[in-house]
């Protein structure tokens, strides 16, 4: 299938690499010009603008960092709407508001296109390993089309129905719940820490005990072992995907008091200049507050 890809970043490369060797002609487009060599070593064309990486596309994947890198790479001068053809797949793979999603749906079928909302869940080395599950909404008829690609993304697909948005609702949600998560180990951390306890002993105890899902328990080790760097999901990312939770939870009328302490939580590291570091250090940030130094 001849499919275009749009963002190399962490994820995108990947997960462009997945379909790569899956067989499929791939054109790819990044800002970055230079981080799409990889691909470009495995025979993959490399476009000059997200038009360009759309045109003559079957299908197109756009892997972006936020609402901002979607908007410039599909509405923008040469973008992905102006260059994909009538009755071609856009593929948003992206952690996205709900409103974009849905103009995303309406501005394509305006332009006798389709639209797929896929997001994953997953790190970068998730991706490399094809370990990411794929939660995906759109129309029957473009889900069983795409359905092969989506499928060599990862080891699971749900499909959440006709209604594209609805997979960046259930993909918020997810993030909100590792949010979370990330906030009771850090806080968990800290209070062992502090009470004299190694944390390699607390993270044999929730290993244990606790985990089942390797979510829950890389970040429970990221936390134990203090490694924010490199980061698989920079904080600034995490700060924006719960600011998106709250949103979408204002436009539905449902309170979530805890997503408005993480997000001031998520906040507040950015502020101090952490919002380069894995969202994970949520535990730097409660460890800090305890009066507790990296190391310790």
């Amino acid at each position: 299938m001849k499919v275009g890809f749009i963002g190399l970043g962490n994820m995108g490369l990947p997960m462009a690499a997945s379909l790569a060797a899956a067989g499929h002609e791939l054109t790819v487009w990044n800002r970055t010009e230079s981080k799409a060599a990889p691909l470009k070593e495995k025979g993959a064309r490399v476009a000059r603008s997200p038009a360009e990486a759309a045109r003559g596309a079957e299908v197109v994947f756009s892997m972006l960092a936020d609402d901002a890198a979607v908007t410039s790479a599909v509405f923008g001068q040469d973008g992905l709407l102006a260059g994909l053809a009538p009755g071609a797949v856009h593929v948003s793979s992206s952690t996205l508001s709900v409103a974009l999603s849905e103009r995303l749906a309406e501005a394509h079928a305006s332009a006798g296109q389709r639209y797929l909302a896929a997001p994953v869940f997953g790190r970068p080395t998730a991706a490399a390993s094809k370990q990411l599950w794929v939660v995906a909404a759109g129309p029957k008829q473009d889900m069983d089309r795409c359905r092969p690609l989506l499928e060599t993304l990862g080891r699971g697909l749900t499909v959440l129905g006709d209604r594209a948005p609805a997979a960046n609702v259930v993909k918020l949600s997810g993030n909100f719940l590792i949010a979370s998560m990330m906030e009771a180990l850090a806080e968990s951390f800290a209070l062992t820490r502090k009470s004299g306890i190694e944390p390699k002993v607390f993270l044999e105890v929730f290993q244990s005990v606790f985990a089942r899902a390797p979510i829950f328990e890389g970040y429970a080790q990221l936390i134990a072992e203090e490694k924010y760097s490199p980061a698989g999901f920079k904080m600034r990312l995490g700060l924006k995907d719960v600011e998106l939770v709250l949103g979408a939870a204002r436009t539905a009328e449902v309170p979530m008091p805890l997503a408005s302490l993480v997000k001031d939580q998520f906040l507040g590291g950015v502020a101090q200049g952490h919002g380069d570091l894995d969202w994970s250090a949520l535990g730097a940030l409660v460890a800090e507050r305890a009066g507790l130094k990296q190391g310790d």
